[in-house]
């Protein structure tokens, strides 16, 4: 008899230091200054903290909210879940398929046929020749695209790229689910359907994922809640505590800035 293992992911202090390239003040006084010193003043590399002792468990049923102000660290830590970055320090825990819906227009070769490009994403997430040849039809089907198999990429619309990226990225059903896009964007007719399987894969994932700034999704889709703030974990626990805390944390950004802009009126 087999037994299957539940769905997690865990985090271990998770800490990811970026390099930064800053370039020294300089004062050119002609063109031939300013050659000479980007030549021999190149941008000098530092490295800035992202993610800073990042620890958390996800168990099998969880839906994530990750919420935070811009730059808090949201995407970089989806990337770094979902194995785009590889973190400094820490490790992550996991079992079961996982699938990422992040960027669904990257990746694409613009000189390659729509059929190429299924064949191209497909492999790249993972997935067997085999599953492959069955998912082909539908994933066109779905994109509204049967008719441009043979066509390249680039004469493609921007509209009809993220409609492939879309059904490529969702056309199979995994464990865990790590997200920062919901469908929201293109004509009337395929955002319902995308609508209707985004929720369908939702629904069938055993852990999701999900950073956003909509507040009404997050209370919609998550029971727990992740807020970051400086690439810390400022909070954990329900969805509503999280956003509440979220909030509060906004009202009191909010305010400083009021006093500061006073202050420096005065």
């Amino acid at each position: 008899m087999t037994t299957m293992t539940a769905a997690h992911l865990a985090a271990y202090n998770l800490t990811l230091d970026l390099p930064l390239f800053l370039q020294g003040e300089r004062t050119a006084t002609s063109w031939f200054s300013t050659l000479v010193g980007a030549a021999f003043d190149p941008p000098k590399r530092e490295f800035r903290r992202v993610l800073d002792g990042i620890t958390f468990r996800v168990e099998e049923g969880d839906r994530i909210g990750i919420v935070g102000r811009n730059g808090a660290g949201k995407s970089t830590l989806l990337r770094v879940l979902t194995g785009a970055y590889q973190p400094t320090q820490g490790w992550i825990e996991e079992s079961g398929t996982k699938q990422a819906l992040l960027n669904i227009s990257l990746g694409f070769n613009g000189e390659a046929t729509v059929r190429e490009n299924i064949f191209l994403r497909g492999t790249a997430m993972g997935l067997r020749t085999a599953q492959l040849r069955d998912l082909m039809e539908p994933v066109m089907e779905f994109a509204e695209l049967r008719e441009k198999a043979n066509h390249r990429l680039k004469t493609l619309s921007s509209g009809q790229r993220m409609r492939l990226g879309f059904s490529i990225a969702t056309a199979i059903q995994h464990d865990i689910m790590v997200m920062d896009e919901w469908i929201g964007a293109g004509d009337a007719g395929f955002i319902k359907k995308a609508r209707e399987r985004m929720r369908s894969r939702v629904n069938g994932a055993k852990i999701v994922i999900l950073a956003s700034h909509n507040f009404g999704l997050m209370k919609d889709v998550c029971n727990k809640g992740l807020l970051l703030e400086r690439g810390k974990v400022m909070h954990a626990g329900p969805i509503l505590e999280t956003l509440k805390v979220y909030e509060d944390l906004l009202k009191t950004t909010a305010a400083s800035n009021v006093e500061d802009a006073e202050a420096g009126g005065g």
